[in-house]
């Protein structure tokens, strides 16, 4: 009997496309459903950075790009880091993929061996577990509540490392939860990976941008170890650039020319065209991040003054990205309808199908008393779509 192959048959399906996707077919029968579950900024790419692309085609940019990307784009990424993160990289560290997840899966694949451990905080973003698995190596997952605002401690992180230990992996500003790592609480626990010299430590910053504590931060900025630091970023989340599909790496020159081959024999370099784009984005006018991240702290002022009205709801105000993130346990045992609310799932499925709300159970990031709600829409659309969700919640009895 034919059939596929472990790895595949073993893999999940993104819960966050997954909702996406019944969202979608509900809209094309003609149902009025809000998505709430998609992390996708709703802007429009900016006009100077459209531009750059059109002109790219113009002059011909149709051909294949180096591996690693256009030289070009790596100086813009290297000036880019020096500019607003005060890292001083190489072009031969950089190395653009076809978006961030490509570029996490690429450093997974690259120092990753069967049954090696990568510890990842939960919260975390749903496919980090599985691009561990399909490496073969060995998830070790490290929980923060909603009590300590979704974040690890050193001590947490000390505790979970073992001599079988191969990579640490996160984000901040963190998907799903929009908790953001201080500079004292990186520093914490880069006091921790000091003592460790094997592990390799993958920072996702896709989210950068979206800020609104105050400065960026990146544990690449110690020096002690700066030379296990991959970071991970792209242009879809800062520059509303989501289906240009570029990301990056700024990694240790081993991991970059590693990753480098391994992109040689799957997908070779990304697209031309938005390659050139992403150089504009990089270099010109940053007004449009700045300008982006004013229209979304604004969403989320209105949205966790409401949000907080729904009784059940236990809820944290969020320091970047753009989602809410609230714990939902004192829905659980509720019915409505014959219906009863189980878990996180029973609740986003209800919502569906009672709201018309699509958002995406918190079993999916490793939190199973959690939901996640993003406010990457209009105002006018988040306002109607809690009031939906807090009308069905006071139904249940």
């Amino acid at each position: 009997m034919l059939k596929v192959s472990n790895r595949i048959a073993s893999m999940e399906l993104s819960p966050t496309l997954g909702m996406s996707q019944k969202s979608r077919e509900l809209k094309d029968q003609g149902i009025d459903v809000i998505n709430l579950s998609v992390g996708e900024p709703d802007f429009k790419t900016p006009d100077h950075i459209k531009e750059a692309a059109h002109n790219a085609i113009v002059n011909n940019y149709s051909y294949y790009s180096p591996i690693p990307g256009f030289l070009e784009l790596r100086k813009a990424i290297c000036n880019k880091l020096k500019r607003d993160n005060h890292l001083q990289y190489t072009p031969e560290q950089i190395v653009v993929s076809n978006g961030a997840k490509q570029s996490i899966l690429n450093v997974i694949m690259s120092v990753i061996n069967p049954d090696d451990e990568v510890i990842i905080p939960s919260p975390y973003w749903v496919s980090y577990v599985e691009i561990v698995k399909l490496a073969e190596g060995i998830n070790v997952f490290v929980p923060a509540g909603i009590e300590q605002n979704f974040k690890i401690t050193p001590e947490q992180l000390e505790a979970a490392i073992t001599p079988k230990t191969k990579a640490f992996l996160f984000s901040s500003p963190n998907n799903p939860t929009g908790s953001v790592y201080s500079k004292e609480e990186l520093k914490a626990l880069a006091q921790v990976f000091e003592k460790y010299p094997e592990i390799v430590i993958i920072s996702d910053e896709i989210y950068e941008h979206i800020n609104y504590i105050g400065s960026h931060e990146s544990l690449a900025q110690f020096e002690e170890i700066k030379d296990r630091v991959v970071i991970i970023n792209g242009v879809s989340k800062g520059y509303a650039m989501t289906g240009w599909r570029i990301g990056y790496i700024a990694a240790p020159l081993w991991i970059a020319q590693a990753c480098t081959k391994l992109q040689g024999q799957m997908t070779s370099g990304a697209s031309t065209i938005a390659q050139m784009a992403s150089v504009e984005a990089f270099n010109g006018d940053q007004m449009c991040t700045q300008e982006m991240k004013t229209a979304f702290k604004q969403r989320r002022e209105v949205a966790f003054e409401l949000l907080s009205e729904i009784s059940g709801f236990e809820i944290k105000k969020p320091d970047g990205a753009f989602y809410f993130f609230p714990e939902v346990s004192k829905l659980f045992g509720k019915k409505w309808n014959g219906q009863t609310i189980n878990n996180p799932t029973d609740l986003s499925l209800y919502l569906l199908e009672e709201a018309k709300v699509a958002t995406v159970t918190g079993e999916a990031f490793g939190a199973p008393n959690c939901l996640r709600l993003s406010y990457a829409t209009c105002e006018e659309i988040m306002k109607t779509a809690i009031s939906r969700i807090k009308k069905a919640i006071e139904q249940l009895n």
